[in-house]
Formats: C-alpha cells, structure tokens, sequence
C-alpha cells in the first residue's frame, strides 16, 4: 500500500464516510471499486472547502447497486456500475483535496497524505482479512483454503486486483470457486491510483512552483496532465475491452481515466459559471437516471468497461456537478434537485458505512455458500443486510477511533505505523494458516509417471487387476494440490485465447515420417500423453493442433477470457487445418473437443461437417474420442475436504454425460469416415445418478471439467486397444501393412493364425487367447454368462488343453454332478473391416463325437462380440454379435446367426437374430470343416457372408435394416470367442436338456483358427 515518502505538519480536516467496491460479475471477469475520502476533503472548487452530503449520499447508491447486484437481486444485474461511480467519486475528491492544499501551501506534503489514506482505509480492511483468513480456515476446504491465504496476501498488500487478472485471463485456471476477496481487486485498483496520482501532482506543484500564489498554473498543468491521463486511459480501456476484457475490467491503467474524469470537476473552473437552476436540477436528475437506468439495463453481455461505462462515469459527474455552486453561490441543492435527496438522513446514514459495508457483504456471501451451498437471491439478500452488523462494528470500533485519535493523527508516521501494522496482520495470519494447510494436503510436487500402477485395458476397472481383488488402501494419486497443477508435459501447445497459430508440437519420434495428430480444443489436450506413449511405442511422432477454448467444428462462439466473439479460434482452426492439408500425410488423426459449445444439432452437424471436408481429404483414419465427462464443480478442492471420503465428491450423471450428438451421429452410420471411441462407460461406470471423481485410488479430474494427466496416462491401455478395435492403429509391435498391391494371396493380409503347434496337455498361447472364468463376466451383469448355461469355465487343461498334434480340444467336464468346460477369447479385439474393404473370420472345427441322449445340453461354439463390450459389457445386441458356427445337442446341423439392433425385436428379430437355420452336416462330428463369415463393406456389396467349406449358405444385406444398426454392428472391432457350454436356452429350446444321460468328456477340436482382410471386394 502507500509508501513513506515526505511528511508534513498535520492537518485538520472533516472525517466524513468512507469508500466502497465491488467483486465482478458472475459470468463476467470482474467487478467494481471503492473509495475515496469523505466529502469534507475537498470542496467544489480548489479554493473552497464545504463539506458535500450529496456525495456521501451518493455513495449510498453505489453501494446499495453493488450489493443488490451481488445478491442477485432481480432488476439489478448491472449493478457492478456502482464501483464506477465510487472511482469518480474518489477521483474528485482526492484531487481537490491535493490541489487545494498545493494552492494554499506551496506544496503537497504526500507523507500527511498517505499517513490520512492508510489509517483512512487500512484497519478496517486489515480486519476484514484477518476474518477472512480465520473463517476460511474452517469454513472452506484445504485446497481453497490455501488459494484464500493466497488472496489474503494479494488483497494485504494493495495488488489483488493483477492476481485475479491473471487467474481471470488464464484458461487452464478455469473451474475454481470464486474468491471470498474477489472484491479488494478495486481497493487495490484505487490504492494504486493513490500511489501514482499523488507523486504526480507533487511533481507538477513542483514545477509550478513560481506560480503557485496564484494558483493558476496548477490548475491549469494539472487539469492539462489529467486530460492527457484521461484519453490515454480511455483509449486503452477500448482496446483492453475488445482483446481481454478481464485486464480491462481488472487493470489499473483502464480504470485510471474514471478518476480522471473526478479530477477534472475539482480542476476546471465550473464555480465561476453562474448557470441556471433548472439546468442544474435536470443535470442532476439526468445524472441519476443514467445510473439507475444502467442498473437495470446492463447485464453480463454487456462489453465493460468500453463505451458502456461512459454512462456511469458521465452521469456521477452529472450528479456531483449539479451540487457545484455558481458565481456568488453558497449552495445549490435546491428543494427539487437530486442533491436534496441524497442528503437526507438515510443516504448519508448509508453513505457514512459504505466502505466497511463493501468490504464485509462479499466474504459474509462467498462463505456461506461454501458452507452451505448455493442460495438463491432471498437468502443473499438477507445475508446482505446481515453483513451492515460487522461493518456497523468495524466502523465503531475500528475506523472512528483511527481517524479520531489525536495520537495517531498528530504526527504522519504514525498514521503510516498505523498502515504498516494493518498490512502485517492479515500478511502473518495467511502465511500461517496458508502454509499449515499446505502441509496438511501433501506435497505439491509432479507426480511421477513412471511409477503409476497399470491401467486395465478392458472391463469395468480403471485398473489392472489380474486377479480381480481390490486395491489396497493408501493415498489418492495425485493429490488434491498435485491435481490442481497435472497438465499434460506438452509445454506451450495448448495455444491460449489469443494465439492464432499452434507451434509445429512434434513429440516422440519426430524424425518418423508416420505421425498421429491430436486435435481439437483442450478436452483434446487432455489425451497428450497417452497418444504421445502410442506414438512411441510404434516409432511414430505425435502433433499437437490444440487450442483452449476453440471448438473445433466451425461453430462461431465468445471467449470469456477475451470477453467477445473469438476470432482468433477461427483463425486457428483455419491455418491447422490448412497445415494438415498441405503437410505429410497423418498416419491417424485424432479429434475431440468440448460437445457444449452449442445445443443447436443441425448447426453443430454443419459445423462438423465444414471441419471434417479437409479432414477427409488427407485420407487418413479420422477417429473421435467421446467427450469425457464434465463434473460442473471445483473437483480437486472438493476431495482436498474429504480425501477419506471421496464418494462425497461425485458429481450428477444427468448434467456431467450428456448425449455426445456427434458420436451419436458417428454411431448411426451419418458421418463417413470418421470413427468413435470412448471411455466414459469406466469414468462413469454403471447407470446410477452419480459419477464418481475418484476411481480405484486415481483423482480423475484437474479442475471442472479435464481429466488429470494421470487419469489420462492410466487410460492409456484401453485407449489403444479402443483405437486397434476400430483398426485405425496398428498393434504396438506389428509388422507395417504390405505395400499396396501385395499384401499375399488374393489381395489378404493375415491379421490372426493360430495352428495350435505345442506340446500335449498344454495350454493355448498367451499371446493369442485368453480365459474366460466362472459362470459370468466380471461383475455379473448377467448369471449363467446371460443363457442360463449350468458350467462353470476354468482354464484348468483338464476343459481346455493342446493334443500336441495341433489341435485345441475344448472338454466339458462333470465332477460330483457340477459341470465344467472352457470358454477362450482372443486377446485382440481389434479384428475390423478397412474402409471400404472385408474382414474374414474362420476356423477349422470337429464337432464333440456325441449325440442322442448323451448330447443333450451340448453347445458349441465359434463366434464373436463387438470390442466395447469388453468395457463393463453393456451395449448388446446392438454392438453386433456373429455366429460362425453353432451347433446344440448332438444334432447332425451347424447354423450360423447375426444379433444386432434392440432386444426385443427390431430389425435383426431379437432374440432369435437374422439366423441361416439349421444346416445339415452328417459329417461334421467326424470331420473337420471350414466355418467362416465375412463382412463385406465394399461398395456394392455391404453385406456378411457364412460360408462352410468355402460355400456361402447365409447372407445379411445392410439394407435388411436401418444404417445406424448397421454401423453399430459392423464397423468396428470384435474379438473372437471359441467354447463349449452344457445346457441353457438355446438347448432347451432345440427339445433337450442335460440330465445324467449326457456324457462329459467329449471335446470340440480346433484345428486352426485365421483372421484376414481385404482393402477392396475381389
């Protein structure tokens, strides 16, 4: 706050109300300001000194606009403008009080000044803060509690204000709750213009100093100096207000000429004009109706300050130039001007508590909704009035007796002492209280990556868990003070607001000429790291094209950093897209972005349709990552309350996943060439009304609305397999695709084979098949694996085994009258038609040697399910499910099916499915045959084919149904699934069921299994 300068002999002067200021809007980057002295300070004119009781009832409206405005008062959403009427106020006061005295004495004496502003405004802001530094301590959590000592230091030492622009124009520091001392950014806004404006005259008094006797030159150099502060200001103002409007709302500099223009009242020699009553009383009149009708017309889209806060400003100067008297005038309130009304009892009553009243309204609201929730305006409104009580004490107990004391006014330093101890207050009790909070969460520091436990790649956990058991207790990863600061190591990349074009952003392998490009908007951002460990993994290079806050589908939205229309996304988006038309082909592009930046759905699907043009261009695989979920709340704050107890924070399913209209498009087949994944199924397991934010030990979100490096890197694994599964990439490892026109025999490349080679009694490679294992998938969503099958699976050899001459044998096995079989999966499930191309599946199968009675309840067989039914197992039959080949109860017929769409009914006629019926096969139990089927999506044909030794016995076309069912039951990844189950309702259906005539111990055999594909239908 003010420095020790000069001092001089004291001085008497009335000591009437102080100040006031005001936090900024919401939805808005800042507020409004506060004091100025008392209306004694200074008098109309610099050679008068009469004390002006309209202006301390002026000071009453511009409080009570600020605090209606804050309690959200309807009618009022513009009252923020109040803070500008108190800078015109101050302005105008501060510098007929300076003036006069350079008049009267030659000089100003700026210790004196500083010695009167500091215990003027100093204590009773050092007791607000101090309460404010106590009260968080209990009434806030840690993680806000730290950012609330942070304040306290900021608004103690006069700077608020620049801390809250660079939170308010930092976009990754979006998400947290507002500050309990938002509203001391216009102290510090008026503190700063005391500590520039009074050097400044004293310089030009100086100056003058020959001419000082009369008075002139001061006036005249002064008014000149103000004028040229004015324009300057204002001028900036403008420019701030279209580029950042948080620095203009915010910043010194934009504000300076709202003082400005109080100056220039005090300066120019309106008491020599001897204009009319009635043109006074209508410039008064007109000067409040411009405040008032701001009051109620302005709002948070209201560009401010700008143009717009010229209203205010020229009407407060409206106000007080009515009350200035003429040639010869004593007074001029008149029984009809504004100046009668605002010098009644109850404005001055109001004005004369303004300042503490400012200062206590805004912490009194913020706490209490961090206790208690959000209020609505009632509630507000009350904890308003509630708050006139502190102030009334602070200003008893506090103020007065500080500004009345002869001690401490008699001689300046100890005003300035006075100052100096308000300001190390509030400075020690946040350094205490910041710093034990700061203990208490933990360390700050960057988690280690490399150290993190591995993420799962499928199913319902977040976490790799290969025996299903649950994770052992210990601390969150990361912690709430580690979350707050877990970006992605991308450095500069993710562009801010007002960047137009990325940095080239290569990571990893960056000489490769094959690279994946991540872009989009920050939710893009958020999957750096685990696209950048894909990339490396395969020897390929990452780019970057992300902007924060720029959707990327052509849609035209306002940034509230910048406070306007954001050009300079559509300039972005422009040159990144150009760069990827012009530049090396992509092997993989990846897109997302925020789905909320628009609720229109026809102009959010033109505007993606305008993006992805160029896009589709490069020809390379376009894949779009869902958007994750958006908790709407300060997440790493909220678990900082309750680290023990993280289910407090989760959040509500309804408001954080809402429908993703662009994947659900994808999903419908209604945008080619652009395939979807997501992860929300394990972000936000379940269907319940909550998500949670922490997930096996993991914090998942950094602020609001992004994930935490962490989460992303753990998510890495099911990531790839997601992008392998819609084969855009390549398994990390796998050999490069042949070069066009030879990729073998008939235009196939080989994806899977499987000839079973290995010793007898061995079990199927790791590499290749995994087990299935007990009587439902992880979590059981549905007993007896969904059809009411009686084994048990195992991955005992005594179900499933090699007979070491290259044959897999799956037995279903009976002990003690329970069943047993084997039930293998391929580790990829990946396994999908290229564009355009054919995904073919077969196998080489014996069916179990059995039949009548002994093979009732028998069920083999080969098929496969979409890939993200590996994520919690939900989705089907709409994900799609093939039959290769079934066959039930010994029966000598093989069949195969197709189960798509709902499950009731519906195109595919669920629960049957689009089945070939049965096929006879008198052979098949003895020898082995070829069981395949292809999915055909070559032009012309869109179609699946069964085939059984090469002969196509049943077809599904894509026009049997919608091409959304299609789509969702094609064109993706599946994994393949070889079993044998005993009983269920397929069997039961078919007229048998197992009883103590079926025989155990009779195997299928598999003697290879081959997956292939095909660029184009040949």
């Amino acid at each position: 706050m003010p420095f020790l300068l000069t001092h001089g002999p004291r001085r008497k002067r009335s000591a009437p109300p102080p100040p006031s200021a005001t936090p900024p809007r919401p939805g808005s980057p800042a507020g409004s300001g506060n004091s100025g002295n008392s209306g004694g300070e200074s008098g109309p004119s610099p050679h008068r000194s009469t004390f002006r009781p309209d202006i301390e009832g002026l000071r009453a409206v511009a409080v009570l606009a600020v605090l209606a405005f804050h309690a959200q008062i309807p009618g009022t959403a513009g009252g923020f403008v109040g803070v500008d009427v108190f800078f015109v106020i101050s302005g105008y006061l501060i510098t007929g009080l300076l003036v006069r005295e350079a008049i009267t004495t030659g000089r100003i004496r700026l210790g004196d000044f500083f010695s009167r502003r500091a215990r003027r405004l100093l204590p009773s802001a050092a007791v607000v803060l101090a309460a404010v530094a106590v009260a968080g301590a209990w009434l806030t959590v840690p993680l806000l509690r730290a950012d609330l000592e942070q304040d306290v230091l900021a608004a103690a030492l006069s700077v608020a204000n620049w801390r809250f622009v660079s939170q308010q124009t930092d976009y990754l520091a979006a998400g947290h709750d507002q500050s309990p001392l938002l509203h001391f950014w216009s102290l510090a806004v008026e503190e700063q213009f005391y500590l520039f404006w009074a050097p400044l005259l004293a310089v030009i008094v100086l100056v003058a100093a020959r001419a000082v006797r009369r008075g002139r030159a001061v006036r005249a150099i002064v008014a000149l100096t103000t004028a040229a502060v004015a324009l300057a200001s204002f001028a900036l103002s403008l420019h701030w207000t279209r580029d950042s409007v948080s620095l203009a709302y915010l910043g010194t500099p934009s504000r300076v000429w709202q003082f400005a223009v109080g100056a220039l009242l005090a300066l120019l020699p309106w008491h020599l004009l001897r204009g009319p009553r009635p043109l006074r009383l209508v410039c008064g009149w007109a000067g409040a109706a411009a405040i008032v009708w701001c009051v109620v017309s302005y709002d948070a889209s209201t560009p401010y300050p700008g143009h717009a806060a010229l209203v205010p400003t020229l009407g407060t100067a409206a106000v007080i130039l009515a009350a200035v008297p003429g040639r010869g005038e004593r007074e001029v309130q008149g029984a009809h001007g504004v100046g009668r009304l605002l010098s009644g009892r109850a404005p001055r009553a109001v004005g004369r508590l303004s300042y503490n009243l400012y200062l206590w309204h805004w912490p009194v609201l913020v706490l209490a909704e961090a206790r208690l929730g959000t209020l609505g305006w009632p509630a507000k409104t009350a904890l308003t009035l509630a708050a006139a009580l502190p102030a009334l004490a602070t200003m008893r107990w506090v103020e007065q007796p500080l500004r009345r004391s002869r001690t401490v006014s008699e001689l300046p330093r100890r005003g300035l002492a006075v100052g100096i101890s308000a300001i190390v207050l509030p400075v020690v009790l946040a350094l205490v209280v910041g710093t034990t909070t700061l203990h208490l969460m933990g360390p700050a520091t960057p988690v280690d990556a490399k150290g993190l436990p591995p993420g799962a790649a499928a199913g319902p956990s977040l976490l790799a868990r290969a025996d299903g058991s649950p994770l052992a207790d210990g601390p969150l990863v990361p912690g709430p003070a580690q979350a707050r600061k877990d970006f992605p190591p991308d450095g500069a990349c993710q562009v801010a607001p007002e960047v137009t074009r990325s940095p080239e952003c290569l990571f990893g392998a960056v000489d490769s000429p094959d690279r994946v490009v991540l872009l989009g908007d920050s939710h893009a951002g958020q999957w750096f790291s685990p696209l950048l460990a894909l990339a490396s993994q395969r020897g390929w290079a990452l780019q970057e094209l992300v902007k924060q806050g720029c959707p990327l589908p052509e849609l035209t939205v306002k940034n509230p950093q910048l406070g306007r229309e954001y050009r300079e996304c559509d300039t972005w988006r422009a040159d990144a897209l150009d760069r990827l038309r012009t530049g090396p082909k992509p092997r993989l592009i990846v897109i997302a972005s925020l789905n909320r930046y628009t609720a229109d759905g026809e102009l959010l699907s033109a505007a993606w349709e305008k993006t992805l043009k160029p896009l589709r261009a490069t020809g390379a695989p376009i894949v779009y990552i869902e958007d994750t979920p958006v908790p709407g709340r300060d997440i790493p704050a909220c678990v900082s309350g309750a680290p023990d107890s993280a289910a407090a924070c989760a959040f509500s399913r309804a408001t954080a996943v809402v429908a993703d209209p662009f994947a659900r498009r994808i999903e419908a087949g209604a945008v080619p060439g652009v395939r979807s994944v997501g992860v929300n199924q394990v972000l936000c397991p379940g269907d319940g009304p909550t998500c949670p934010a922490v997930r096996d030990r993991i914090l998942l979100y950094r602020d609001d609305a992004h994930l935490t490096n962490v989460a992303a890197i753990v998510l890495a694994p099911r990531l790839e397999r997601l992008l392998t599964e819609s084969g855009a990439l390549p398994p990390a490892g796998a050999p490069a695709p042949a070069p066009s026109g030879a990729p073998g025999a008939g235009g196939w490349t080989e994806l899977l084979r499987d000839d079973f080679d290995g010793p007898a009694n061995s079990r199927p490679s790791p590499a290749n098949w995994s087990h299935d294992l007990g009587t439902c998938y992880p979590g059981c969503p549905a007993p007896k694996w969904g059809t009411g099958e009686i084994e048990t699976m195992t991955d005992s050899t005594a179900n499933v085994r090699l007979d070491g001459k290259g044959v897999l044998e799956i037995v279903p096995t009976r002990k003690g009258g329970q069943w047993s079989s084997g039930r293998i999966t391929t580790v990829r499930s990946d396994f999908a038609p290229p564009p355009g191309g054919v995904l073919r599946i077969e196998a080489s199968i014996a069916l179990p040697d059995v039949t009548g009675p002994g093979a009732a309840g028998y069920w083999p067989a080969f098929w496969t399910l979409g890939a993200s039914l590996r994520d919690g197992y939900t989705g089907w039959p709409g994900v799609g499910e093939l039959d290769v080949m079934e066959s039930v109860n010994g029966r000598d017929t093989v069949f195969g099916s197709m189960h798509c769409g709902v499950l009731d009914g519906g195109p595919c006629e669920e629960p049957v499915g689009l089945t070939s019926g049965a096929q006879p096969c008198a052979d098949c139990r003895e020898a082995f045959h070829t069981y395949a089927v292809e999915v055909d999506l070559s032009p012309g044909a869109r179609e699946v084919r069964w085939y059984r030794d090469d002969r196509v016995y049943h077809r599904v076309r894509a026009d049997a149904m919608d091409a959304g069912t299609w789509q969702r039951a094609v064109d993706h990844g599946v994994f393949l699934i070889l079993n044998v189950a005993v009983g269920g309702k397929l069997p039961e259906a078919d007229g048998a069921t197992v009883g103590p005539a079926t025989e155990p111990g009779h195997p299928m055999r598999v003697d290879r299994v081959r997956v292939s594909t095909r660029g184009t239908a040949g």
